[in-house]
């Protein structure tokens, strides 16, 4: 009992960021109930934005009923790629990247050769809820497939990598790259074995990594290391993550974003309850961050000054980042 007590006051002096803190101290406080379906519905999130002349992967199309999937063929046209998604799904499940087309039939990202009907079938499995939170009835989104940056060539495999940054109250707190794995099965979601890589808020530079909850410092596919890689756009990414406080009005959200080669930061969707993980990522916890900013803003509050984007950027960076940034 006294090792687990002396355990939790070294974790709590380190900032480190639990679950029930997390939800009794940031999702419950800054998170009003009734905006939660603008970041659980991905079609709801990616309309607020393009409104918002925010870039997001182009949607294509939408199926909200059995009837609706005789639309796919009209929808996806003659392209030879696109990703489908359930609208209310999490955690990447029940999302289907085709890469190419195959004679009649069509070509997932892993290089499998599916149907049409096999595509109708998942389909319709989203339509039913199989993936969506809460098992209730979801709608299909048909959209563009990302394309990565060169730059995550070796340090990725298959997959689209992507960044998140934790906001609070429009203030970036932390960011991660999170790399797709063989054993993630080409996805970039932590608990199914993708890699968390730190990111430092100043410069976008990548730290050190996370799988599978040890830390790392080479990918375990191509071997390369995942540290001291330079993000480009860093600075669009952070602004991009800033701005969404005022997208969606929740208080405490972690942003996800791609570096597409051909469109550059696109934002994928927003989560109301941001993982902890990328602690272990930074080698760093989130509460000492977290009170900072809090107490920045209370400071501000007495002052009767409200910071634009660019100005919470600016502290986000001078105070958290490992380099001191550039003017924005």
């Amino acid at each position: 009992m006294f090792g687990l007590i002396k355990r939790w006051k070294a974790l709590n002096a380190l900032g480190i960021m639990g679950i029930n803190r997390r939800n009794a101290d940031y999702v419950l406080k800054y998170n009003e109930r009734h905006l939660y379906p603008i970041v659980d519905d991905k079609i709801i999130t990616k309309q607020r934005a393009i409104e918002a002349g925010i870039h997001v992967p182009e949607m294509y199309g939408i199926i909200s009923t059995e009837k609706e999937i005789e639309r796919l063929p009209e929808i996806i046209g003659e392209r030879n790629d696109f990703v489908i998604k359930p609208a209310q799904g999490a955690g990447g499940d029940g999302i289907l990247v085709i890469a190419d087309r195959f004679e009649e039939r069509y070509k997932t990202v892993s290089g499998r050769i599916i149907s049409h009907e096999e595509i109708e079938h998942q389909l319709s499995s989203i339509l039913t809820g199989l993936y969506s939170l809460g098992g209730h009835r979801d709608r299909a989104l048909i959209e563009y497939r990302v394309t990565p940056d060169q730059i995550f060539k070796s340090i990725s495999y298959e997959g689209v990598p992507d960044i998140r940054i934790i906001v609070l109250m429009g203030y970036p707190v932390m960011a991660m790259l999170r790399l797709p794995t063989r054993q993630s099965n080409g996805k970039a979601n932590l608990h199914q074995g993708a890699i968390g890589v730190g990111v430092d808020l100043a410069t976008g530079l990548t730290l050190r990594g996370t799988w599978l909850n040890n830390k790392i410092s080479k990918h375990p596919d191509t071997t390369n290391a995942v540290d001291g890689v330079q993000l480009p756009f860093w600075d669009g990414f952070m602004k991009l993550a800033a701005g969404c406080y005022e997208l969606c009005g929740l208080g405490y959200i972690g942003v996800d974003m791609v570096l597409d080669q051909d469109k550059g930061p696109l934002i994928l969707e927003l989560n109301a309850r941001p993982g902890l993980n990328i602690q272990i990522a930074n080698d760093c916890g989130l509460t000492l961050r977290t009170h900072a900013i809090e107490a920045h803003i209370a400071e501000l509050e007495a002052r009767g000054v409200k910071e634009t984007v660019e100005e919470r950027v600016r502290f986000s960076q001078g105070v958290f980042g490992h380099v001191k940034p550039k003017e924005l």
